[in-house]
């Protein structure tokens, strides 16, 4: 091994000066022995880091992300602690942040996640030493940020001189990780955890901070909240260049904890992956290699079920099972919550079971005198995830992909849309999905809940018997989890989609079917944003979009991203501006007569878009919202991307929603442009933003909350990192995006660029090859690195 040679100081983008030492050789497992990255930093302030091992690698990446978003990043580490009602305040015990913290503190007291890097589980050696390596690099590359700037001096003031900036310890990251892995399982459940408690003697407990409206949701919705994504594979049938082509446009927070960071990360020889990951992470989890890309969508599947416990009489925190008596296992857990005299402290017992915790949903799942929920969170002790992705970045086409996808099971909650520079695409939903066969649904589940499990996959199974445990499929990369041939996949020569509804209608030449029910739906409706995006693609290969000639290129993958076509506008508008034209009053939900003549002069107007200059989007939105997009028509399975279709004008809830759309907008004009009235600020200026709602039919969503009087001043969630990247035998080429941009530092020079850049349609290049790298105007170059540590 040679010798660390030490290297001249480099000045950064930032003006920072960083001293470095150079890195050990390829597969050298590195601690305490000093660490190298090369960053260039690119527009937009991308930056392409090259390193000679994994500990490096992840020495550059946490380094630039806390350069970017550190606070971001010491405040998902503020809540994986249980410390947020110290830092962030609480109202009462049982505040939003004090049962976050209940719940964290009781898996710290657990030591869940110690338990998760033990090494070797279930025959895969993961986390792996490349892995470790990774994670052990970022933290060190965050600290010395952190070390070298000083948190007084910090020029983001969202964590300046704050006492919960501190330097990380890798179980820091380790602890994120896993809340990630849960978030579709046990922490959407997290209020019904932290709120069960045994009945008493006179009737169910009355759990002071039982789970509202949103939890029961949660319980009932596979997908996690507040996220969602588009996404195409497209292969040499459906391609101008005969390769294969990737649209991914993930729909996820524009602020928090969920941020996409881009980044392009190098190990020469290793590791060569340009695209996105969420922040705080280490690996590229949305991007591209030289010949393979790939995206994620939110998939359908469920990620944990129930088990209906069958209690002891006389002792409601016993159990049966196969007719003898278990004892739920307890632990109480305390935080320290601010008081008006200094710091209280806040206690709860929780209750768990060989399955998992018991759970309470008031109305559903209630803890009574003689049946208790449990549940089993199948991402709970998924610790594969990073190895996985960094596998998928090794992968050279989607046939490789998918061995990978088959090998590691590590997909939390997301399916997979791929493509290759052979021309191949695919689409898998390959995530963590609890074995639940048709089999054990029809032997386990009882009598009272198969409608549950018809209608939504939740499975409610019989925990009084050990017959109807999740067992083990001999394919499965750990026991309790459906083994690769039960999961849905298709690899096609023309292309797969998915825009969050099931696997079915991936490609409607070939739908997939006869899966178990926990996974998804079948012939069943689709959401009007999956028709449009389905409907994109058919007219593209038929040449009937407007756009030139047939087959997608990356500059007509990007045009149809942003079109802004509001499907539901093209399908009921006409019929809608009849109806009101010849009743143009209307009646309120709240009995008020409403004039409904501006209202139809809009819509009449209306360019059946969401561009900033469409008029009376905002009013067809929320007549959508107020659930008055009815049709009169029906489902047909033989045509599924084109039915329903016609309004039902003769329903009187119609003409009720668009007049109460007419009053959620006084003091709004009907027909105001929407880049007037949907905005995102970024320090003193308002950018306008196009897109809009999914209910409606719009593929380009964009959510946020209407001000009553104002209009739509922030946006809460929607497309954020958008590639479009085309694969052929030069390399990939294309086009990308962060939509709210690369930091959250409103000091950064970072802060509004791509915003600005996303209002106007804008984009930056796909910056793969060195050649594409050079090319670009605003690159620095610089060195970061910390020698040896004694």
């Amino acid at each position: 091994m040679k010798a660390a040679t030490r290297l001249g100081a480099a000045v950064t983008a930032l003006g920072l000066v960083i001293v470095g030492l150079s890195a050990l050789p390829a597969g050298a497992h590195q601690r305490d022995r000093g660490y190298s990255a090369e960053i260039r930093r690119a527009s937009y302030g991308v930056p392409h880091i090259t390193a000679t091992s994994y500990a490096n690698l992840g020495f550059g990446v946490g380094y630039v992300q806390a350069e970017d978003n550190l606070c971001v990043i010491a405040e998902k580490v503020v809540t994986v602690y249980a410390e947020r009602s110290r830092y962030f305040g609480a109202t009462g015990p049982t505040d939003a942040n004090v049962r976050s913290d209940l719940f964290f503190r009781k898996a710290i007291d657990d030591r869940t996640v110690q338990r998760l890097l033990d090494g070797r589980r279930d025959g895969i050696h993961s986390p792996s030493n490349d892995v470790r390596d990774q994670i052990r690099g970022f933290v060190a590359g965050y600290n010395s940020y952190l070390r070298r700037t000083g948190a007084t001096k910090l020029t983001d003031p969202a964590c300046r001189a704050k006492p919960w900036v501190r330097p990380l310890t890798e179980l820091d990251i380790w602890r994120t990780t896993w809340a990630s892995m849960i978030r579709a399982g046990s922490r959407a459940l997290l209020d019904g955890i932290v709120a069960a408690a045994p009945p008493t003697a006179t009737g169910p407990a009355a759990a002071q901070d039982a789970p509202g409206a949103a939890a029961v949701l949660a319980a009932r919705d596979g997908a996690p909240a507040g996220v969602g994504s588009n996404a195409y594979g497209l292969g040499e049938a459906a391609t101008a260049n005969r390769g294969g082509m990737v649209l991914a446009n993930p729909h996820f927070p524009w602020d928090g904890a969920e941020r996409f960071y881009r980044m392009h990360l190098k190990v020469p020889g290793r590791y060569d992956v340009e695209g996105a990951a969420l922040i705080g992470d280490p690996i590229v989890e949305i991007g591209h290699n030289r010949t393979l890309a790939w995206s994620h969508t939110v998939s359908t599947a469920r990620r944990f079920v129930w088990h209906r416990l069958a209690l002891v009489p006389g002792d409601p925190t016993s159990y049966y099972l196969d007719g003898q008596p278990r004892k739920m296992t307890t632990r109480t857990v305390t935080v320290q919550v601010p008081g008006p005299n200094g710091t209280v402290p806040v206690s709860r017992t929780f209750h768990d079971t060989h399955f998992g915790p018991v759970v309470v949903v008031p109305g559903t799942f209630d803890w009574t005198a003689g049946t208790a929920y449990a549940i089993t969170d199948a991402n709970a002790t998924n610790n594969r995830a990073f190895d996985g992705w960094l596998q998928m970045g090794r992968a050279e086409t989607v046939r490789d992909l998918n061995r990978v996808l088959d090998r590691y099971q590590f997909l939390p909650w997301v399916n997979v849309i791929a493509a290759d520079a052979r021309g191949e695409a695919l689409y898998a939903d390959h995530s963590v999905v609890p074995r639940v066969t048709d089999a054990l649904a029809a032997a386990c589940i009882p009598a009272p809940f198969q409608p549950l499990y018809a209608s939504s996959g939740q499975a409610v199974l019989d925990g009084s018997r050990s017959a109807c445990a999740l067992g083990a499929d001999p394919d499965a990369a750990v026991p309790g989890i459906l083994g690769p041939a039960n999961l849905p996949v298709s690899i096609r020569a023309d292309y797969v989609t998915n825009s969050n509804d099931s696997y079915w209608l991936a490609n409607p030449k070939a739908p997939l079917e006869g899966f178990s029910r926990i996974i998804g739906d079948e012939r069943t409706p689709r959401s009007l944003r999956t028709r449009l995006g389905l409907d994109q693609v058919q007219q593209r290969l038929a040449g009937t979009d407007g756009l030139p000639g047939r087959g997608f290129t990356a500059d007509r993958l990007w045009q149809t991203v942003f079109g802004n076509r509001v499907y539901g506008g093209e399908l009921v508008r006409d019929d809608l501006v009849a109806l009101c034209t010849a009743q143009p009053t209307g009646t309120a939900s709240n009995g008020a007569s409403v004039d409904l003549r501006a209202a139809c002069a809009a819509l009449a107007r209306w360019d059946l878009h969401v561009d900033l200059d469409s008029r009376g989007a905002h009013l067809f939105t929320e007549f959508v919202l107020a659930n008055g997009l009815r049709f009169a028509d029906t489902f047909a399975v033989t045509d599924p991307v084109r039915t329903p279709r016609r309004l039902d004008t003769a329903n009187p809830a119609v003409r009720t929603a668009l007049a109460d759309a007419v009053q959620r907008l006084a003091g709004i004009p009907l027909d105001a442009r929407l880049g007037t009235v949907q905005t995102e600020p970024r320090g003193d200026r308002r950018i306008p933003i196009h897109g809009g709602r999914a209910e409606a039919g719009i593929f380009n969503m964009i959510v946020n909350n209407r001000v009553p009087g104002v209009g739509y001043p922030k946006v809460v969630h929607g497309s954020s990192f958008v590639m479009a990247v085309e694969l052929g035998p030069h390399g990939p080429s294309g086009r990308q995006i962060l939509t709210y941009s690369q930091s959250t530092n409103p000091n950064s020079p970072w802060y509004g660029d791509q915003t600005a850049l996303y209002s106007g349609k804008g984009w930056d290049t796909i910056k793969y090859t060195d050649a594409q790298i050079k090319a670009d105007p605003n690159l620095r170059t610089y060195r970061v690195g910390e020698g040896r540590h004694h």
